[in-house]
């Protein structure tokens, strides 16, 4: 276990290094014993390692009790609300009466019998986050992103990729929200946007949980774009990687349920150690589906070509998805949709790096955007935007438009003197 190397112990009380993956923190949980990790890895650990609660509940590196979160703690007050509330009513024989009483017990297991009822590990982002109009999320419900996406770039000073709506007192992360609608189109955005992929409601719920939630159309192309983005699994019935592949068998997405047993199912990789073509090493992919008979994943390449090919786990290093490394980028222009491809990840970087910056994009040849006028049906299928009703209103301004960028690339009938 990475947690188990003699490096850990440098990161004592350091902001430097996570002990558990040797890298900068990303979101930083320090440990009343001393120890930091990265708030992901913290929960990768837990669910991957920690088979008992009273594991998950120890630091990986000397054992020392970690406090319930804010998160663990809010979520045991609200399934005792529950349970009150029920019992105050006399309604101790419904099967709501009894999930309270069974998420009570989860909840109360999570956080462990020997809890001071005091303590709580801070989580360094005490700065609430922004509250989402209530036109906003009506917006969202009805499939109208075009107001979503104005909103949400109107103050790019506030944290709108992490607002949060308000429903009977449950704050809902708005990629959450964004997720049980089936929006495709928005849920890449917000991500762009740095969105947090694992953000959580009080119940504990994560976008990839409910995107089992209701009868959604499109749950493969829902959780294979979270997957790549570095969606995690949290203990819990719900969100679990158990309780979501359960959920998903049982709702009839048997090719879900499929991607989620494996490792690196959905996820987004870069080819490593391959000897055969070397030229590929470096190139990001992703992983389409496991072969569990010969060990081996279908991927395809992130390149123009979309190439496809079948790779070991040993030639396959995960690196999800990032606002600065996001493989592809889709934009919002006059209510159009228009994503675009890349030949590289660099040439992504390149063209995130020049958006957010304001700096000169790489040119765009008219035999591009004539590639783009015609893949527009393609897009539209790939994001649900085609025959969505929740999503019509996306394309009701103007075809959604894919662009390819190439390096170096030189606008037809214009020559460069040399």
């Amino acid at each position: 276990m990475a947690a188990e190397n003699s490096h850990g112990a440098d990161a004592v009380g350091t902001d430097q290094t996570c002990a558990i993956c040797l890298e900068d923190p990303t979101d930083p949980l320090h440990l009343p014993c001393g120890h930091s990790f990265c708030d992901g890895c913290l929960n990768e650990w837990r669910s991957r390692y920690g088979e008992e609660e009273e594991t998950k509940r120890k630091c990986p590196i000397c054992r020392a009790r970690i406090p319930p979160s804010k998160e663990m703690v809010a979520t045991l007050h609200a399934y005792r609300a529950e349970k009150q509330l029920c019992e105050d009513n006399n309604d101790t024989s419904s099967l709501r009466y009894n999930d309270a009483c069974d998420l009570l017990k989860e909840a109360e297991e999570r956080v462990g019998s020997d809890w001071d009822g005091v303590t709580v590990l801070e989580d360094n982002n005490d700065k609430p986050p922004v509250v989402m109009p209530d036109y906003i999320a009506k917006a969202i419900w009805k499939g109208d992103i075009k107001a979503f996406v104005k909103w949400i770039n109107a103050n790019r000073r506030e944290d709108r990729a992490n607002a949060a709506l308000t429903i009977d007192t449950m704050s809902i992360p708005a990629l959450c929200a964004a997720t049980t609608c089936g929006q495709l189109a928005s849920m890449t955005h917000l991500l762009q946007l740095g969105a947090n992929v694992d953000g959580r409601t009080i119940f504990g719920g994560t976008a990839i949980s409910f995107a089992f939630e209701g009868k959604l159309k499109d749950v493969n192309n829902i959780v294979r774009l979270l997957l790549s983005w570095g969606a995690s699994f949290f203990p819990g019935r719900d969100c679990s990687r158990e309780g979501c592949i359960f959920v998903a068998r049982k709702c009839g997405h048997h090719e879900v349920a499929r991607l989620l047993e494996s490792e690196l199912g959905g996820r987004r990789c870069e080819v490593v150690g391959l000897s055969e073509r070397p030229e590929l090493n470096g190139k990001t992919c992703v992983a389409d589906e496991y072969l569990p008979a010969s060990n081996q994943y279908r991927v395809t390449l992130e390149t123009e070509t979309r190439e496809a090919l079948l790779l070991g786990p040993s030639n396959l290093q995960r690196r999800d998805r990032t606002p600065e490394d996001c493989g592809y980028y889709l934009e919002f222009k006059n209510g159009r949709a228009v994503r675009h491809d890349f030949d590289s990840s660099e040439e992504c970087k390149a063209f995130v790096a020049a958006l957010n910056g304001g700096g000169a994009r790489p040119v765009v040849t008219e035999e591009a955007e004539a590639r783009a006028e015609r893949a527009a049906a393609e897009l539209l299928a790939e994001l649900g935007l085609d025959n969505s009703p929740n999503s019509a209103a996306a394309a009701s301004d103007g075809q959604v438009k894919k662009s390819k960028k190439k390096k170096g690339g030189k606008k037809k009938n214009k020559k460069k003197s040399k």
